[in-house]
């Protein structure tokens, strides 16, 4: 029987038990509570960042209390923990952003929008100045709960189409106008580097198109050494022949400076360095 490691939200148990269905063998769910989940009201950023949702669940596989961790994609830091593998990238769903509540055109002037995120709040800002920005933490559901104090939030579409919540959203902003966080909508599965039998299992399930994406993505994250405290994004797709077109950004959190590069390429680790190098060169 595998054990599989998650945190307990309704959205972490959907990913839990989602992949232990594709992996199609006995499995049992290891409930972790991450500091991210024990303190609710603080930004990511001022409780640790990147990683803040992911790493007592990956220390528990670590320990041995659990085979393997799902995560999503987007809450892993860009440097997997030593003695990890990101295993499987089993399936990635869509990865824009959703608001909730109105769409961008219909917002009104001096609109208040819900988000704990420095990456949707420089976006927004650059393109609408006159929006404000109230924090907004918790799963989904609290958050949905939270709508109502704010003219409209933003989301991951993915959580809400994988919780049956497709009907909330007002509008998928495309990529264009407000590029995804690394790996948004993907799903990540990490077992240890030594655990033969774990390795062979995930093999089975994982997306290779997906896992490229995700991996070019990373990449560039890594090479820019940045995480939720700071306003970045990135999103890959993979064309004919396996090449993997990626856009990146990097922006000042007022929404002052921002910042976009663009490449293709073969090697997804030399296109998320290449484009890191752009951005930097750029200022």
């Amino acid at each position: 029987m595998l054990r599989i490691a998650t945190r307990g939200s309704s959205l972490a148990l959907w990913q839990a038990e989602r992949v232990a269905e594709m992996l199609g063998s006995p499995s049992e769910l290891v409930i972790i509570e991450t500091r991210g989940d024990q303190d609710t009201t603080s930004p990511i950023h001022a409780i640790g960042g990147t990683g803040v949702f992911v790493k007592e669940v990956q220390e528990a596989v670590l320990r041995g209390e659990a085979d393997l961790a799902v995560h999503s994609a987007k809450d892993l830091p860009a440097i997997t923990m030593e003695g990890l593998i990101l295993a499987a990238v089993p399936e990635r769903a869509d990865a824009r952003d959703a608001l909730v509540g109105s769409r961008l055109e219909k917002l009104p002037q001096g609109a208040r929008i819900g988000t704990g995120s420095v990456r949707r709040r420089s976006q927004l800002a650059a393109i609408r100045p006159d929006l404000e920005f109230g924090e907004l933490r918790g799963n989904i559901g609290t958050r949905l709960g939270k709508a109502a104090d704010f003219d409209a939030i933003v989301v991951a579409a993915a959580a809400l189409d994988r919780l049956g919540l497709g009907d909330r959203i007002a509008e998928r902003l495309e990529p264009s106008v407000m590029l995804p966080q690394v790996a948004q909508g993907a799903l990540a599965v990490e077992s240890r580097l030594d655990d033969a039998e774990a390795l062979v299992a995930l093999a089975a399930i994982d997306d290779a198109i997906a896992h490229l994406a995700v991996k070019a993505e990373r990449a560039f994250l890594a090479a820019l050494g940045g995480g939720c405290d700071v306003p970045v994004g990135a999103y890959a797709t993979i064309k004919s022949g396996g090449m993997i077109s990626m856009q990146a950004l990097v922006a000042q959190e007022d929404g002052s400076s921002v910042r976009r590069a663009k490449g293709v390429g073969s090697d997804p680790d030399a296109l998320g360095r290449s484009l890191c190098a752009l951005l930097m060169e750029d200022g």
